[in-house]
């Protein structure tokens, strides 16, 4: 072991032990490296200018405590024992010390949901977390090594490919496991964070708060080893509450508040490959897939510069009049998208 590697497992020590050894930290230390607690002290500033130890007091009396940089990672095999609260409460729950409620209470919900994916469905053998916090957000990054989300929804749920798969997702309401699962778990966690991303097997999924649409993108990261990584980011100072991302995907239907996930809005520009316009009522069907789980479906047309009078008259007039049940509504529409949309409608 060499010199900078001693030094970090030396200032990691630090940290897992100044819960308990507040006002001993230094000399802890120095026995159990059999160092000097002048090289112990040399450490501990480090730690301090970097946030993540803070002390309280002068000589004798002086404590410390863990600052607010923190961080965790493990990795644990993937077992039918394994459970997402357990994981949650002995590993990290200290990182979210002082945080605000609204914050802990997303970062809790997020992480246990995708944790759960991992244990029910990724098939893999091994799940690696890991959480860090500063001042300013806090990330959180749970990656297995199983089959890759993207290829299990493919063929779990005889998707046309990937993309369409990713597309499903933006939907919510999908999973490969409706007796045990919602398949709402993914869709309302990317809502809640400032930013949401999933990687698979050269694929990202990226859903960003400031964003009006989501992205799909060919990815770079291309670690064999790795079946699915999903990164949640947030603000530590967002006022953001899990109620209202619920209630804003919850509508009245006909007076009655139904207190149901009936709502979603559809990047339409997902249902593009690479450069091909939206022209076909093959494309604009498997636009259409599964939304009969909603009763009020929104397209969104941000980024869409034009669609064929075929893609628009399967959604707006075909689709529409035999389920008249179901609202949909075309927002952020190009002048050339919103000819198209009138024309199927018949104004």
């Amino acid at each position: 072991m060499n010199n900078k590697e001693r030094g970090l497992r030396i200032r990691t020590q630090i940290l897992r032990d100044v819960v308990h050894h507040p006002k001993d930290i230094s000399n802890h230390i120095a026995k159990t490296f059999n160092i000097t607690p002048q090289a112990v002290y040399n450490h501990i500033k480090r730690l301090e200018k970097e946030e993540r130890l803070t002390s309280n007091g002068k000589g004798k009396g002086k404590t410390y405590s863990l600052g607010v940089v923190r961080s965790y990672n493990v990795s644990l095999p993937l077992t039918k024992e394994l459970s997402e609260d357990t994981v949650w409460r002995n590993y990290f729950s200290f990182i979210f010390e002082g945080v605000k409620d609204n914050i802990v209470s997303i970062c809790q919900y997020g992480f246990t949901e995708m944790v759960n994916n991992v244990i029910d469905h990724s098939a893999g053998k091994t799940i690696h977390m890991n959480i860090f916090r500063d001042k300013e957000k806090i990330q959180m990054f749970v990656i297995d090594d199983g089959e890759g989300i993207f290829k299990r929804i493919t063929r779990l749920c005889k998707l046309a490919d990937e993309r369409h798969a990713i597309m499903e997702l933006s939907k919510g309401k999908l999973t490969t496991d409706p007796e045990n699962h919602t398949g709402e778990g993914i869709f309302f966690t990317s809502r809640m964070f400032d930013e949401f991303e999933i990687e698979s097997k050269g694929l990202n999924y990226s859903h960003y708060d400031d964003n009006n649409f989501d992205f799909l993108f060919d990815s770079s990261i291309t670690i064999k080893e790795m079946g699915t990584m999903v990164v949640m980011v947030i603000n530590i100072e967002s006022e953001r509450v899990i109620k209202n991302i619920f209630d804003e995907y919850t509508e009245d239907t006909d007076g009655e508040d139904t207190s149901q996930f009936n709502k979603t809005v559809i990047p339409v520009k997902l249902a593009q490959y690479g450069n091909e316009m939206l022209v076909s009522r093959s494309q604009a069907k498997r636009l259409l897939t599964r939304i009969e789980k909603f009763q009020n479906v929104i397209f969104d047309f941000e980024d869409v510069s034009m669609v064929g009078q075929a893609f628009a008259d399967e959604i707006f007039r075909v689709y529409a009049n035999k389920n008249t049940d179901i609202h949909l509504v075309p927002i952020n529409m190009s002048d050339d998208v919103e000819h198209m949309v009138k024309r199927a409608l018949g104004k």
